[in-house]
C-alpha cells in the first residue's frame, strides 16, 4: 500500500485537502455562522486528540472526519435524532466561533469585571460621606464596599455559563476531563452566588431592606462578620495562588509546560490542557515593564473618572430622587418606579458609556508619552535635516565602518544596552584608514547611485554626493563628498586675496570652517598631482619640482601669504579652471590651447605670485625653446580611466560650484531617505556578520492579476476627467520627471516616442511610481543587489578593495571566469537570498496571450535570480479504463503536483517597496533571531517600520500617511517595548520560517474568521511560545489606499477583521 507514484499526496494530501474544499464550499464563501462548518483550527486540532487514530492505516474513507454536510442526507436520521452511521460528521473541535456580543465579555472577562467592581466602589464611596476616597477606610463605609465580592462571583458565574451555552456544539469531541471541569466551573460559581450574599447579609445591621430577607430565609440567627470574611478570603485563594504565580513567572511557564500528574492536576482547573497557550509568559522585567505602564495608566484613568464623571453626579442624583411628582405632562410610563429612576438612568446612562470608553483614550495618550520617550532614549529623529545630516557627517565613515562591516577580530567588542546605544559615537579619524575610506566609499555611492537610478537626483546632485570610488593614495587626506565642500575654494580665494599678508589670521578663519579646511587641502594636492602627471620633459620636470618645493616650504614655515603675493590667486585660478575644462573633453586639437594655458600659468606663479623669487629663472630656461612647447613635453590628451575621470571632475566640482549646497539634494524622498538611513547607523543594531556567515533568508510576493507594467496605451489614454496616468505623474513627481528625461539624455516627452527603448524606460519610470509588481520586485532585488557589494567587501583582497567593486562590474574578464572574484559574490548572494513570486494565474495568462505573462517573463530576463512559481492546469485521462472522463490536474510549476485547484484573493495590492540603503542593513536585522530579548525566548517575528509613499498622490493618501506615522508607528513600538504584546502587523515583517512550518504556518486559510490574516500569524506564534519584537532602524515602503472609495473599503475591512478577532479561539486563548 503507498508505493506507487505520488502515493502520499494521493493517499495522504488529497483526502483531506477535499475535507477543507467541502468544508469551505458549506460556508457559502464565509456567509453561513461559523458554527455551521468547520474551520482551518476543528481540521487542525483534530489531530491534536486520540481520536486521530480512528482514521485508521490507510484511511477509513467512511471515517466521521471525511463525511461532510450534505441537506439531502440531514433528512436520514435514527430514531434518537443523531445521523446515521456513515453520515455522521465531527462536530466543531475545542471552540466554537458564534456571533454574538457575549463573547466579547468572555474572552474580555478580566478587563469587564474589573471596570465593573471598580465602578460599584467608587459609586459606594462617592454615595456614602463627603465623597472622599479616603472614607473607604470608614467601617460602615468599607462594609458597603466589600459587596464588590458578590458582583464579581455574579460575573464569575456568567463567565462559567457563557464557557458552556458557546461551546456546545463543541462537546462531542471535548475530553470528559474537559468537560468535567465546566460543569465544576458552573456549580462551584452558582455555590459562591448563594454563598457571599448570604454570609455578607448577616454582616448588615439594617432590620429591613434585602439582607434581612436573605436572614428570614436562612434563620435570624445572629451572625458574624469574621464569616463574610471568612468566605471572601477562601472564595480569593484561587486568585492569590494566580498572584503569586504572577510575581514569578518562571514559576508558571514550568508548571505549565510540566507533564508531571500533579503538576497538570494543578494547572487543569486555571486552563484546558491544549499544545498551544501554555508557558507564554515572558520574564519578571518585561512583567514589571507592563504592570507599571497599566498601572499608571488605571490610576490616572480611574482617578479622572471618579472626580469628574461619578462624584459631580451624586449630589444631582440623591436631589432628583428626593423630588416628589404627583402630575406628569406626559404618560406614565412606569408607573410603580420610585424615586424618579428613569431620570436617573437617563443621567448615568452615558456618564457609564464614557467610563468604560475613556480606557482607550487614555491609552492613545500613554502610548504617544511613552512611545515617544521611548524612541528619544532609541536616539531616533536625531538627524531629522540636512543640516543636521552635515554637522554629523565626519563621524558617519565610522558608523559604516562599525555597523555594516563585520568587525575583525582585533575590533573591542561592541557594547551593547541602552546606555551604550546613547553614548555611542564614531571617530571620524578611522576614515584615514585606507580600507575603511574604500569601504565607505563603496557603500555610500551605491546608495547615491541607487538615488539616480530611481530618477530622486540629477547628474549634478549625484556628482555633489559621491565620493571618490578610487581614493587616491597620493593625498592622504580625507576626500569629502563635494556637496560639503561647495563654494568653500572660492570664498577661501577671496579671504586669502584680502589677507594682506596676514597668515596667522587667515589660517586661523580656514581651519575654523573643517570643511574648507580639508577643501583647500585637497584642491592644492590634488591639482599638484594632476601637474605632476601631465609634465613629462625633463626641464619641465625640474621647473614644476622646484616651484611646488618653494610653495611646500612656506607652507611648513607658515609664511606662505606674507612672502607670496596672494592678489594675483584669481588669475590663477581662471587658468586652472580652463585647463580643467581642456582635460575634461581631452581632445587633440586642444593641444595648442593647453601649453598656452601652461605657460601662462608659469608666468603667474612666477612673476606675478612669488615675483622673480627664484634663482634658477634666467639661468635655465633657454628663451629660444620655450616651456611646454616641445612634443614630449605634456602628456595631453591623456589617456582615459575611469579612476582619471573621476579625479578631474571631482576637482573641476569643488573649483566651479560657488553657489551653496544646501539643498542637495533638493528631492524631499531623497532627503528623508538619507537622513533617515544616516541616523540609523547611531542606534542599536547588532553587528553584522560576514555574507557566508549570515542567515540566508527569502521573500515571498503573492500576485495574482494585479497590474505588472503600465502600457503606454494605459499612461495615455485619460481618464473621465481628462487627466492621463503620465500627465498625473508629470505633475505629482515634477523633479523627478525631468531627472529622468536628463537621464534619458532628452529634453522633452516627444523625444521618448519613436524609440523602443526609449517607451520601454518610460513604461518603467511610471511603474516605479505606481503599486505594479515592477516596482516590488525592483524594491525586493535590491537585497541581492547589497549581499553582492557586502560579498565583495567581504572576500575581496587589498588591491581589489581599493580599486572598488565598480572596476570588477567594468571588468569583463573577471564576470567571465568561473572562480573569479565577481562570480563569488554573485555565487554567495544567490545561496544567502531568494526571491520567489507566486504568479498563480502565469499559466492561464500565458495560455492566453494576456501581456501580464509578456511582463512578467521581462522580470525574469532583467532578474536573472528571481524565481516564478505558478500553478500548471493540465487535462489528464482518468487512470480507470471504465470511466472514459479527463480530468484537471493541478502542478506546482517546478516543484511537485497539488491535490486540487488553489486560489488566492486579490484584495491585497502590490503595496511593497524597499530601498537600496536599508537593504544594506538586512544581514544586521537577521541577527535579532539568534539573540534573546527578554532572556525567555529567541524571536520568531522581526517587526520592520514601515513608511507611507503614497502621501504625495492625494490629500485623503497625505492623511493616512500621517495616520500611520502617529498612531501604527508608536503603537507598533509600544505594543513590542514595554508591552511585549506586539503581533504581526505588517507584510514586511521577517518569519523564522524554521519555527513556523513546524508549527502551523504562518497564516489560516478560513474565509472571513481569519480576515485579518496578518495578526492571526501573530496570534499562532505567541500562542506556540514565539517571540514578535519590533525594530525602528530599518524601513521599508509601504503603499496605502489613495481614493476615498478605497480608504472606505479598507477601514471597512479591519473593522470586520476586529469583530471576527473577538470569536477567534486564539484571541480567548491569549487572554485565558
Amino acid at each position: 500500500y503507498g508505493g506507487e507514484e505520488e502515493a502520499f499526496l494521493t493517499k495522504v494530501v488529497t483526502p483531506i485537502y477535499k475535507v477543507i474544499a467541502r468544508e469551505a464550499a458549506w460556508s457559502k464563501v464565509g456567509r453561513s455562522k461559523h458554527s455551521q462548518w468547520r474551520n482551518y483550527d476543528d481540521l487542525n486540532e483534530y489531530f491534536w486528540s486520540v481520536d486521530c487514530f480512528r482514521l485508521g492505516w490507510p484511511m477509513r474513507a467512511d471515517a466521521d472526519f471525511f463525511s461532510y454536510p450534505d441537506k439531502s442526507r440531514e433528512s436520514e436520521k435514527n430514531g434518537d435524532g443523531k445521523p446515521s452511521g456513515i453520515h455522521r460528521r465531527v462536530d466543531k473541535v475545542n471552540f466554537v466561533e458564534i456571533r454574538s456580543y457575549w463573547h466579547v465579555f468572555r474572552s474580555f472577562d478580566r478587563m469587564w469585571s474589573f471596570f465593573i467592581l471598580c465602578l460599584q466602589a467608587m459609586i459606594i464611596v462617592a454615595w456614602n460621606g463627603d465623597g472622599n476616597p479616603a472614607s473607604i477606610f470608614d467601617s460602615d463605609v468599607f462594609k458597603k464596599v466589600l459587596s464588590v465580592f458578590i458582583t464579581a462571583s455574579i460575573l464569575k458565574l456568567g463567565q462559567a455559563v457563557l464557557d458552556v451555552v458557546l461551546n456546545w456544539k463543541a462537546r462531542q469531541c471535548m475530553p470528559f476531563y474537559v468537560k468535567l471541569r465546566y460543569l465544576l466551573k458552573v456549580i462551584s460559581a452558582a455555590a459562591w452566588v448563594i454563598i457571599l450574599p448570604v454570609t455578607y447579609a448577616y454582616t448588615s445591621k439594617d432590620q429591613a431592606g434585602l439582607a434581612q430577607t436573605i436572614k428570614g430565609w436562612f434563620g435570624n440567627s445572629q451572625g458574624s462578620p469574621s464569616l463574610f470574611i471568612l468566605a471572601v478570603v477562601i472564595y480569593l485563594s484561587p486568585n492569590m495562588l494566580a498572584a503569586v504565580l504572577f510575581l514569578f513567572p518562571f514559576i508558571r511557564r514550568y508548571l505549565e509546560s510540566s507533564d508531571y500528574r500533579v503538576m497538570m492536576l494543578m494547572m487543569w482547573w486555571s486552563q484546558p490542557r491544549l499544545y498551544v497557550g501554555r508557558g507564554m509568559h515572558e520574564s519578571t522585567f518585561s512583567l514589571f515593564k507592563y504592570t507599571t505602564f497599566w498601572i499608571l495608566l488605571i490610576i490616572t484613568k480611574l482617578a479622572f473618572s471618579y472626580y469628574l464623571e461619578i462624584k459631580p453626579l451624586v449630589g444631582p442624583t440623591k436631589a432628583i430622587m428626593s423630588v416628589h411628582i404627583n402630575t406628569y405632562a406626559w404618560h406614565e410610563f412606569f408607573p410603580q418606579a420610585k424615586n424618579n429612576i428613569g431620570v436617573v438612568v437617563a443621567l448615568w446612562a452615558p456618564i457609564i458609556l464614557v467610563y468604560f470608553m475613556d480606557t482607550q483614550i487614555w491609552y492613545a495618550i500613554f502610548s504617544t508619552l511613552f512611545g515617544g520617550v521611548y524612541g528619544a532614549f532609541r536616539r531616533l529623529g536625531e538627524i531629522r535635516t540636512l543640516g543636521m545630516l552635515r554637522s554629523r557627517f565626519e563621524s558617519l565613515p565610522g558608523a559604516f565602518n562599525g555597523c555594516l562591516i563585520p568587525p575583525e577580530k582585533s575590533d573591542p567588542v561592541k557594547k551593547k544596552g541602552l546606555k551604550a546605544t546613547l553614548s555611542r559615537n564614531y571617530d571620524a579619524i578611522a576614515f584615514h584608514k585606507g580600507k575603511e575610506a574604500a569601504r565607505f566609499a563603496q557603500l555610500w555611492n551605491k546608495i547615491i547611485t541607487s538615488f539616480r537610478e530611481e530618477d530622486l537626483i540629477n547628474n549634478r546632485e549625484m556628482n555633489l554626493l559621491l565620493v571618490p570610488y578610487w581614493a587616491d593614495r597620493d593625498l592622504d587626506l580625507i576626500q569629502w563628498p563635494p556637496f560639503l565642500l561647495a563654494s568653500k575654494i572660492p570664498i577661501a580665494l577671496d579671504m586669502a586675496k584680502d589677507s594682506n599678508g596676514k597668515d596667522r589670521e587667515l589660517k586661523k578663519r580656514i581651519e575654523n570652517d573643517n570643511y574648507m579646511s580639508c577643501a583647500v587641502r585637497e584642491c592644492y594636492a590634488s591639482f599638484r598631482n594632476i601637474i605632476k602627471f601631465l609634465v613629462r620633459g625633463s626641464r619641465e620636470k625640474k621647473v614644476i619640482n622646484d616651484i611646488f618645493a618653494e610653495v611646500d616650504k612656506h607652507i611648513e614655515s607658515g609664511d606662505i601669504v606674507s612672502d607670496f603675493k596672494m592678489s594675483a590667486l584669481p588669475i590663477l585660478y581662471d587658468h586652472v579652471v580652463k585647463l580643467i575644462k581642456y582635460l575634461l573633453t581631452n581632445k587633440q586639437e586642444d593641444r595648442d590651447q593647453v601649453v598656452i594655458l601652461f605657460q601662462d600659468m608659469h608666468e603667474v606663479v612666477t612673476r606675478d605670485i612669488m615675483e622673480e623669487r627664484l634663482d634658477w629663472q634666467g639661468d635655465e630656461v633657454d628663451e629660444q625653446i620655450q616651456l611646454f612647447q616641445p612634443a614630449g613635453a605634456i602628456l595631453f590628451p591623456t589617456p582615459e580611466s575611469e579612476a582619471w575621470k573621476e579625479k578631474i571632475n571631482r576637482l573641476y566640482l569643488l573649483l566651479t560650484v560657488k553657489e551653496s549646497a544646501m539643498d542637495v539634494p533638493s528631492n524631499l524622498e531623497a532627503r528623508r531617505r538619507i537622513s533617515f538611513f544616516s541616523n540609523s547607523l547611531f542606534m542599536d543594531m547588532p553587528s553584522a556578520p560576514k555574507v557566508r556567515n549570515m542567515i540566508s533568508f527569502s521573500v515571498l510576493t503573492p500576485y495574482y492579476t494585479e497590474e505588472v507594467l503600465f502600457s503606454l496605451h494605459d499612461l495615455e489614454v485619460p481618464n473621465e476627467d481628462g487627466v492621463s496616468i503620465l500627465f498625473y505623474l508629470q505633475k505629482i513627481f515634477p523633479d523627478e520627471w525631468n531627472n529622468f528625461l536628463e537621464r534619458m539624455n532628452c529634453s522633452s516627452e516627444d523625444d521618448l516616442k519613436g524609440d523602443d527603448e526609449l517607451e520601454d524606460q518610460l513604461r518603467l519610470w511610471a511603474s516605479y511610481r505606481g503599486q505594479t509588481l515592477t516596482k516590488t520586485v525592483r524594491g525586493m532585488m535590491y537585497y541581492r543587489k547589497a549581499l553582492e557589494l557586502q560579498a565583495f567587501l567581504d572576500m575581496a583582497k587589498d588591491e581589489d578593495l581599493m580599486e572598488g567593486y565598480k572596476a570588477i562590474e567594468l571588468n569583463e574578464d573577471q564576470m567571465k571566469g568561473e572562480r573569479s572574484l565577481w562570480a563569488q559574490c554573485q555565487a554567495v548572494a544567490d545561496m544567502k537570498f531568494t526571491y520567489v513570486v507566486s504568479c498563480q494565474q502565469y499559466g492561464v495568462q500565458k495560455r492566453s496571450g494576456d501581456p501580464r505573462a509578456q511582463n512578467v517573463l521581462r522580470l525574469m530576463t532583467e532578474y536573472p535570480s528571481l524565481r516564478v512559481a505558478y500553478i500548471d492546469e493540465v487535462e489528464e485521462p482518468s487512470k480507470d479504463a471504465t470511466k472514459k472522463i479527463n480530468h484537471k490536474v493541478y502542478y506546482s510549476a517546478l516543484v511537485k503536483a497539488m491535490p486540487n485547484s488553489n486560489a488566492s484573493e486579490t484584495g491585497q495590492n502590490l503595496d511593497q517597496d524597499n530601498y537600496m540603503e536599508e537593504a544594506l542593513k538586512m544581514r544586521n536585522l537577521l541577527q535579532e533571531f539568534l539573540k534573546k530579548h527578554d532572556d525567555v525566548r529567541y524571536p520568531t517575528i522581526l517587526g520592520l517600520r514601515e513608511h507611507i509613499f503614497t502621501g504625495s498622490v492625494s490629500s485623503l493618501a497625505w492623511f493616512m500617511s500621517n495616520q500611520e506615522t502617529s498612531f501604527v508607528t508608536i503603537g507598533q513600538r509600544l505594543l513590542a517595548n514595554p508591552l511585549k504584546v506586539r503581533f504581526h502587523y505588517g507584510h514586511p515583517d521577517v518569519f523564522d520560517r524554521l519555527f513556523h512550518l513546524t508549527r502551523g504556518g504562518v497564516s489560516k486559510a478560513s474565509k472571513i474568521i481569519n480576515l485579518s490574516e496578518d495578526i492571526f500569524a501573530g496570534f499562532n506564534s505567541t500562542l506556540r511560545e514565539g517571540n514578535v519584537t519590533h525594530h525602528e532602524y530599518i524601513q521599508v515602503g509601504k503603499g496605502r489606499d489613495v481614493g476615498l472609495n478605497q480608504i472606505s473599503l479598507f477601514e471597512a475591512k479591519i473593522a470586520n477583521g476586529n469583530g471576527e478577532q473577538t470569536l477567534s479561539r486564539d484571541l480567548y486563548r491569549l487572554g485565558h
